[in-house]
């Protein structure tokens, strides 16, 4: 008699989580063969290696089978007593190369304006093909009252190229005003439309000027976009200006708690910084007038620009 026992295929849900596991298991075989590696290309034994970092020789020895799931702090433990980053331990993917590492390390003993400098050798040396596209877009990034707006439309004006808002667009692909979306779709929501309006400005458009919301460094992925395919460009001002600027737009919102609203500015802008700092030129909108702002953009566009510059 044929059996009535069903044979279901398992969920998505089932199979995402086998994937998952199959994965994890994946990473903490490598990372294990890892720290084994370098424990041996520096001659010590499990005992010695345990001694340095505190970490218990048994657990040493589930961490290089596999078996182990250590803690960062057990992690960054280990990465000291073998002499290496915490990243280098749990990096993904192929072992980096000698020459990746040592110029690795080379650039962690820049000064900040060195490695910009740097970056942006690189950027037209090796990504020349594209550097004549990514000026043919500009990005201008920074808090909100750092001057997008104001200095975006008189710069497209100069380059005689179409000005657009990343808000604006948003709103428009939504049929909601920001605040509204936010209660709707949440963070999460917002930076869903905030990519897919820059991958549909990207696609459909390759002059333009465009000023982002000041957040949009906060997503990794979308910023990332950002900085590849334009020539993006940190409107930096002191947190006062910001301020000042704010209300001056008619958002009275700061007054009602003044002292807390600029301590909360402060440290936006502190924890912002090194991902504004990415950008290809930094302008000082506290200590740079409008037109001089406007000039010190189009001379570092000038020699890729393709429209006209006056």
């Amino acid at each position: 008699m044929p059996s009535t026992k069903s044979h279901r295929r398992p969920s998505p849900k089932s199979r995402a989580y086998a994937e998952a596991d199959l994965s994890n298991q994946s990473f903490l075989t490598v990372l294990g063969a890892r720290i084994r590696s370098l424990r041996t290309q520096r001659g010590l034994t499990r005992k010695m290696l345990a001694a340095q970092s505190g970490v218990s020789e048994r657990f040493l020895a589930e961490l290089e089978t596999g078996c182990g799931n250590a803690s960062v702090l057990l992690l960054r433990h280990l990465a000291k007593a073998l002499d290496v980053s915490v990243a280098s331990l749990v990096l993904e993917g192929r072992e980096p190369s000698a020459e990746m590492l040592d110029t690795t390390e080379l650039l962690r003993l820049l000064a900040p304006d060195e490695l910009h400098d740097v970056q942006q050798w690189l950027a037209k040396r090796f990504g020349e093909a594209h550097w004549e596209e990514r000026c043919d877009r500009v990005a201008l990034i920074g808090l909100r009252g750092a001057g997008k707006s104001t200095i975006g439309a008189a710069l497209a004006k100069k380059l005689d190229v179409p000005f657009v808002e990343l808000d604006r667009l948003i709103e428009k692909a939504s049929g909601l005003p920001l605040s509204t979306m936010f209660d709707l779709y949440g963070q999460s929501g917002f930076r869903r439309f905030e990519r897919s309006c820059l991958d549909d400005l990207l696609a459909n458009h390759t002059r333009f000027v465009l000023a982002t919301g000041g957040s949009i460094v906060s997503e990794p992925a979308t910023f990332k976009r950002l900085l590849a395919t334009c020539y993006t460009v940190w409107l930096r001002a002191t947190p006062e200006d910001h301020m000042k600027r704010v209300i001056a737009q008619g958002d009275m919102r700061p007054m009602a708690q003044s002292s807390e609203a600029m301590a909360d500015l402060k440290r936006i802008l502190a924890e912002r910084e090194p991902l504004y700092a990415k950008a290809s030129l930094v302008i000082d909108t506290s200590q740079t007038p409008v037109t001089a702002a406007l000039a010190a953009i189009v001379r570092q566009l000038r020699p890729a620009v393709s429209g006209p510059s006056s």
